[in-house]
């Protein structure tokens, strides 16, 4: 197996990717789950990439992959753990700070924040497309928080802050990625992520540890075999679709977090966050065509000179 998209099935993309929706929802129901029981950030964060190591490298040996996860880069790789360790920070802080739904509506503003680095970082162009996507975005989670009508229950702003930086952070992560990918096979990008990670996190430990029940402990169990599965089917269903196709699949990770919302934590998901939500997941929606749309021209572009430099 190696790091290209062997043959293009979108049908199952689409539901590999449905899955991994569904186990990201669940870590985040499982996360704040432990977090109300006593079990530190740093904790929860070191088993999730501790299990994903372990079973990752464990599975690469046992079907004779072990190949896949050599690399020349590990200064690149190292950075992605140091950025990615950060943006793990936030997202698994938004999640004990904000109910469910309105940290994980909260997450979907990355396609924004990704836009708004391309323009800064990168100096790329940005038109009004894109410029009306960020606009739209940032309107739904106004829509969604009411900040200026009173935060309703479970709502604060260091938790609005806090789930604002985790989808920055991602977005961040996602340019490392990106340029890892030109020379990494998926599965090395994980692995060494999870690796170069956990030692970092369990560095911490000492500071944080606390003796937990068998139940708090399945918990955390239970959160780092979902986190690793969720993982580990994010890449799969990139070998099969591309993201452009893949992403409507994701915004049905709101339906889940609601449920979990709902049933497990007694927080039910209020009108604004309905009325807020679409407006999120169209500004991700319309930046997506419209960097479909971008490539797409620049294929073009790139033809016409090669056939033009052919001719003369």
């Amino acid at each position: 197996m190696d790091g290209s998209i062997a043959r293009p099935r979108p049908m199952l993309a689409l539901f590999v990717r449905l899955l991994a929706a569904f186990a990201l929802a669940s870590m985040g129901m499982l996360v704040k789950l432990a977090g109300q029981r006593g079990a530190h950030l740093v904790e929860l964060i070191f088993w999730r990439q501790a299990l994903t190591a372990l079973l990752l490298g464990t599975g690469m040996v046992l079907t004779g992959r072990l190949a896949l996860l050599r690399t020349r880069r590990l200064g690149a790789h190292a950075r992605r753990a140091a950025s990615g360790l950060l943006g793990m920070i936030f997202t698994y802080g938004a999640v004990l700070l904000l109910p469910l739904a309105e940290a994980t509506t909260l997450g979907f503003t990355a396609p924004v924040f990704a836009v708004l680095i391309a323009m800064v970082l990168f100096r790329e162009r940005i038109g009004p497309y894109r410029w009306g996507a960020v606009a739209m975005g940032f309107a739904g989670v106004v829509v969604v928080m009411q900040p200026f009508s009173g935060l309703h229950a479970g709502v604060t702003w260091a938790g609005i802050a806090v789930g604002l930086i985790a989808p920055f952070m991602v977005a961040l992560i996602s340019f490392q990625i990106q340029d890892l990918n030109t020379t990494e096979n998926p599965w090395s990008i994980v692995f060494w992520f999870a690796a170069l990670s956990a030692p970092i996190a369990a560095l911490a430990l000492p500071l944080v540890w606390t003796a937990h029940d068998p139940a708090t402990w399945g918990l955390i169990l239970g959160m780092g075999l979902v986190g690793a599965a969720a993982q580990m089917l994010l890449t799969t269903s990139l070998r099969f679709g591309s993201a452009a196709v893949i992403l409507l699949m994701d915004y049905t990770a709101l339906l889940w977090a609601s449920l979990y919302g709902q049933m497990v934590f007694g927080q039910a998901a209020p009108a604004s966050l309905w009325l807020g939500a679409p407006l999120i997941i169209g500004a991700g929606l319309l930046i997506a065509w419209r960097e479909r749309q971008l490539a797409r021209a620049r294929i073009q572009g790139t033809k016409r000179v090669a056939s033009a430099a052919s001719q003369e």
